[in-house]
């Protein structure tokens, strides 16, 4: 009887023990599921984060095979798998992987902004832009365990980048602009002054008048500065908007170069559809508009005969205007960087004494956008030569 009751509660115990066990292990499963799920959500947060981040983002491990990458990367490579890829096979520049396996090889971190020459992302995607700058910075990450890893961001600074080259480019050319002139008429002075020749009244005449012709261009070229540093400082141009006949504004352009005109014996021809065609918008820069358009016009075509066309007419949609000649024309090569400041093309044919400053078409197009319109050239030359600029019906933008 006593053995039975030993059986019978040494089976109880056991019996215990084994539901204890069963709990302990579910209980186990139950938390390493919840680990998972916590784990699980710990990276779909820490995922959504890093994709809310406007730049790419990057895990690197130690042997520069990339093991994350956010929205931002993925986008550069136009939805290419990155995780899983080495450095070399993710990059088609050398230049950004040497840059960041720099902080892998030396365990410290880095910043280095690196220039791309091409006509490609730095991963790989097709871009429209021929340059682009982007800044590299990397640093080792402490991570749990002996996984070594370094964060990658890598920012896209093409705009602030092609802003300091404009800047740069923009007070080289100013300077190399006024230099000329300001040589030209000190070297004037010094003959009139130094070497006696202002008795000479015939030549000081002479001198004197090729001064203010330079004068004349250092004051125009300041203007037109003026003019173009005010129209990209990123803030919007004041317009003094009003009703304006365009017969009004054209025949203002074409009485301003009178002289000009007659001197080369051009013809200005002028349409406008219907007569009364009205403008509400700032007159004071459509008449630069029309002025420096007509103008490059008669420098570019110094010689006789040159045919000069104004047409202004109301289409479905809006206003078009159009300044063309039969002169010279603009090389093909040319033509996508008339509209660039200081740009100038250069034709054997043209031996005009003073030059543009480089900067009227420039202003043009500017002023046009300003205006809610749009400009574009077209030339075959030796033919026809045209600027085209269209215009919406509602010019408030």
């Amino acid at each position: 009887m006593t053995e039975l009751l030993l059986l019978l509660v040494i089976a109880i115990l056991s019996y215990a023990l084994i539901r204890q066990h069963r709990a302990q292990k579910l209980l186990i499963q139950k938390q390493k599921k919840r680990n998972r799920e916590v784990r699980r959500e710990a990276l779909m947060e820490r995922d959504q984060l890093l994709d809310a981040l406007g730049d790419a983002f990057l895990l690197v491990n130690e042997i520069s095979q990339i093991v994350f990458a956010n929205a931002a990367a993925r986008k550069l490579v136009k939805g290419r798998k990155l995780s899983g890829r080495s450095l070399m096979e993710a990059f088609i520049d050398d230049q950004l992987s040497v840059a960041i396996m720099k902080c892998i090889r030396t365990g410290k971190p880095m910043q280095e902004r690196v220039v791309l020459h091409s006509t490609f992302s730095p991963l790989g995607a097709a871009s429209n832009q021929g340059i682009s700058a982007w800044v590299i910075d990397a640093a080792p990450l402490k991570t749990i365990g002996n996984e070594e890893l370094t964060r990658v961001v890598i920012r896209d600074v093409t705009t602030e980048y092609l802003s300091d080259q404009v800047r740069r480019d923009f007070v080289a050319n100013a300077s190399h602009e006024l230099r000329t002139p300001m040589a030209i008429i000190n070297g004037y002075l010094e003959n009139l002054l130094d070497d006696g020749l202002i008795e000479d009244h015939a030549l000081a005449t002479k001198f004197l008048g090729t001064m203010r012709k330079h004068g004349q261009r250092i004051a125009r070229l300041v203007e037109d500065m003026l003019v173009i540093s005010k129209m990209e400082s990123g803030e919007s141009i004041a317009l003094n908007r009003d009703d304006f006949l365009v017969m009004d504004c054209i025949q203002d352009v074409v009485d301003r170069l009178e002289l000009m005109i007659e001197k080369q014996g051009s013809v200005i021809s002028i349409i406008i559809m219907p007569d009364d065609l009205t403008l509400n918008a700032d007159r004071f820069y459509w008449t630069q508009i029309l002025f420096n358009l007509v103008e490059n016009a008669l420098k570019q075509n110094p010689t006789n005969g040159l045919e000069i066309k104004i047409e202004a007419k109301a289409v479905d949609g809006g206003i078009n205007i159009s300044v063309s000649d039969n002169g010279v024309g603009i090389p093909s090569g040319d033509l996508p960087y008339i509209f660039k400041r200081f740009y100038r093309v250069e034709k054997d044919q043209v031996k005009s004494e003073i030059k543009g400053t480089g900067l009227g078409l420039s202003i043009v197009k500017r002023a046009v956008e300003a205006h809610g319109g749009e400009i574009t050239a077209t030339s075959q030359p030796g033919q026809r030569t045209c600027f085209m600029i269209r215009l919406p019906v509602n010019l408030d933008c």
